[in-house]
Parts: structure tokens; C-alpha cells; sequence
């Protein structure tokens, strides 16, 4: 797909973070998009970000939307098709996600559930119900994000992420089969599986506020659950007081945010030229082409204290 100019995207999770930044630079690029989020303000700061092209002729939808819901996504499809008056699409973007669920042994199983629903579920059902108008296309592209927990499940020495990873695992795998899949079936329609590293969204904090509250507004429940939690790895935790708790909780937040190597714009922008170069596999940043090259070379030794030394290293 060597231009964007008047095809027809999907965008799942396109009220902010990588999600929004694809949805701006599709629209540059005089591309048609329907978004979808559960956030309604997050979503019209998109269509603002996007004001130029709107103008420009570029057509903008949104529609809230929970991905985990094949009725929510069906209900989305029915309106993209008929505002964008069209039976087919060209571009689709899986890419809501949320983080949460780390540990399988002491976190709630409806965070656990609800994390793997909305980073897995939505990605297999984004492909179920939209299928019928990328199979009515002349060319279509299919990308599904998933992440460097795709093939490396942890976020380094001794912190559990396994919620996010199982749903990354399986997004990767099924893209590639899928890849097979349409490749025989379906060979006008390509598939590609992005595995970012380290980006600059606030998928930390929004996760954060979705199973903990706003920072200023976690109850005692919640704090001391966090003070012990952290006890575990660090005996001092223990004495962190309640405003401490919330100074670390809103600083990993926004450190997640604003420390990171690659931007959203710049994440997008990889994608992008992905698409056009007909690439299946995308790594964006990096960090990820490192850890991807690392975990490829001692798979044995992925999760050992040695390995997680090499990552913390200095590049050279």
C-alpha cells in the first residue's frame, strides 16, 4: 500500500497514545478514519488534533466502544460503514489496550480477565467483525498491535506482567497464522503484527486510574494493598506513607509517559512506513530491536538476573 490518500482506516483505541497518533498522520495523509474509544473526551481532543485535514476534505468519525464487546464493535461497524458510506475499508488498526492483571496469583481475576479481553478478544473480534468489508476491498492491510511482552513476558527482574503478555503472545501468533491464512484465502488482504517497546503514551496512567482511581482519590483499601504489594520487593515500602503511595503511583505514570526513547508520532510514523513497505513483522524503537535480537540469541536465559543486567546495561 504505497499511499493512504483516500483509503478508509479503522482505528480501535484512537483517543490517545499511539492510537491517536496513527489517526493524525493516516488523516494527513488524506485518509479516511473511524475511531473507536470507551473515552469520549479523549476522542473529540483527537478530532481537534486532526482539524486541518478535517477541513481539508479528510472525513472523521468516532464512536465509543468497548473492544471486548462483539455487540459494541458490530454496532461500530454498521455506523463506520454507513458515515463513511462505503461497504468496504482498506486499514485495520487492532489497537486498544490497557494494562493490569500482573500476577495470576494475587491480582483480582476480573482485572486479570478484563486485561487479556480488551488486549486479546478485541484484536480477534476487530478481525471477526470487519473482516466482511476488508474482504470487499481491492486492498486491504490488517495490523494488529501487539508488544515486546509478545515474545518477552515480564517488565524486567521480578516484576510479573502476565495478564498483557498472555494477550500479546497470542496476538503475535495469530497474526502470523493469519498471515498464512490470507495469504491462500484472501491475497489481497495483508497482515502485519507491531511489537513496540518502551512509547511515550499514558497507557501507565490510564491503567492506573482505571483499577486504582485517580492518584488523589485511591481509598485506604486500596494504598495499603499497594504498600504491601511493594513490601515484597522492597522491605522499606512499609513505611511509605498514604501521600507518599500516591506521589509513586502518579510519578510511574508520568515517567512511563514522558521518559520514553520513542514518541507516539514516531511510533505511528514506523508503522506507517511498515504498511508501505509490506513489512509482517514491525518493531518500533530501539529498545525492541535490541531486546528482540537479545531473547532471539538465549532464549534459555531470557528470564535469569544475568539477562535482565545486559538490558539495564549501557548501549554501546
Amino acid at each position: 500500500m504505497k499511499t493512504f490518500a483516500n483509503k478508509i482506516a479503522i482505528v480501535t483505541g484512537g483517543g490517545s497514545g499511539i492510537g491517536r497518533a496513527l489517526v493524525q498522520q493516516l488523516a494527513l495523509r488524506g485518509c479516511h478514519v473511524a475511531l473507536c474509544d470507551l473515552n469520549e473526551a479523549d476522542m473529540q481532543e483527537t478530532l481537534r488534533c486532526c482539524q486541518k485535514a478535517i477541513d481539508a476534505g479528510v472525513r472523521i468519525t468516532t464512536h465509543r466502544c468497548d473492544v471486548a464487546n462483539e455487540d459494541d464493535l458490530i454496532a461500530f461497524q454498521r455506523a463506520a460503514a454507513l458515515q463513511h458510506d462505503s461497504s468496504h475499508i482498506n486499514l485495520l488498526f487492532n489497537n486498544a489496550g490497557i494494562s493490569g492483571g500482573q500476577s495470576f496469583l494475587l491480582d483480582d481475576r476480573e482485572q486479570w480477565d478484563r486485561v487479556f479481553a480488551i488486549c486479546w478478544s478485541g484484536v480477534y473480534l476487530g478481525c471477526r467483525v470487519f473482516m466482511p468489508m476488508l474482504l470487499a476491498s481491492e486492498q486491504a492491510h490488517i495490523i494488529n498491535i501487539s508488544s515486546v511482552n509478545g515474545f518477552w513476558a515480564c517488565l524486567g527482574s521480578g516484576t510479573e506482567h502476565t495478564a498483557y503478555s498472555a494477550a500479546k503472545f497470542a496476538v503475535k501468533g495469530f497474526t502470523e497464522a493469519l498471515t498464512v491464512d490470507l495469504r491462500k484465502h484472501a491475497p489481497h488482504i495483508k497482515a502485519s503484527v507491531v511489537m513496540p517497546g518502551h512509547i511515550g503514551t499514558s497507557i501507565a496512567r490510564n491503567s492506573q486510574a482505571a483499577w486504582l482511581g485517580e492518584c488523589d482519590d485511591m481509598d485506604a483499601e486500596t494504598i495499603d494493598h499497594l504498600r504491601r504489594r511493594w513490601t515484597g520487593d522492597d522491605p522499606a515500602a512499609k513505611t511509605l506513607t498514604d501521600d507518599m503511595v500516591k506521589a509513586v503511583v502518579r510519578k510511574t505514570g508520568e515517567d512511563f509517559r514522558d521518559k520514553a526513547p520513542t514518541s507516539a508520532d514516531q511510533a505511528a510514523e514506523i508503522i506507517l512506513d511498515g504498511i508501505g513497505k509490506a513489512q509482517w513483522r514491525i518493531l518500533v524503537g530501539d529498545d525492541a530491536k535490541r531486546l528482540d535480537r537479545a531473547v532471539r540469541e538465549n532464549p534459555e536465559q531470557a528470564y535469569d538476573q544475568g539477562f535482565f543486567d545486559f538490558l539495564s546495561s549501557p548501549v554501546d
